[in-house]
């Protein structure tokens, strides 16, 4: 089994999702950034349990989504607060979610991004 396997093709390929499971992080470093970006929209039938399997590395992929953090997909930056935010421990995520709630930019704000981000950090 390839990595590439491990990268669901649609949003209700649940099939990859079930053999992604049975995966440690070591198996699965290498797709973080993809297995990322099925969580763009949490209304996607298999974003929530990708959610639900990436929950434990937390910490190991911090840097990642530390970058979907800095970025300008504001609903990806939502996600990634709902998703991670009360848990991580990441200084730098935690610094970036503390400047989203305290200095957000105009579509973090129209968006309700620094909204969550002010749930987090009180």
């Amino acid at each position: 089994m390839t990595t590439e396997t491990l990268i669901p093709k649609d949003k209700f390929d649940f099939e990859t999702v079930d053999r992604l499971k049975s995966c440690s992080y070591d198996q699965i470093e290498s797709i973080i950034p993809e297995l990322l970006e099925w969580l763009q929209d949490m209304n996607w039938p298999i974003s929530q349990p990708i959610a639900e399997y990436l929950l434990p590395f937390s910490e190991k992929i911090a840097p990642e989504i530390l970058k979907i953090l800095q970025g300008k997909d504001e609903v990806w930056k939502y996600w990634m607060l709902v998703t991670f935010g009360k848990i991580t421990k990441d200084k730098l995520v935690l610094e970036e979610i503390n400047r989203i709630a305290k200095n957000p930019t105009q579509e973090e704000a129209d968006n309700e991004v620094s909204e969550i981000a002010n749930e987090i950090i009180n």
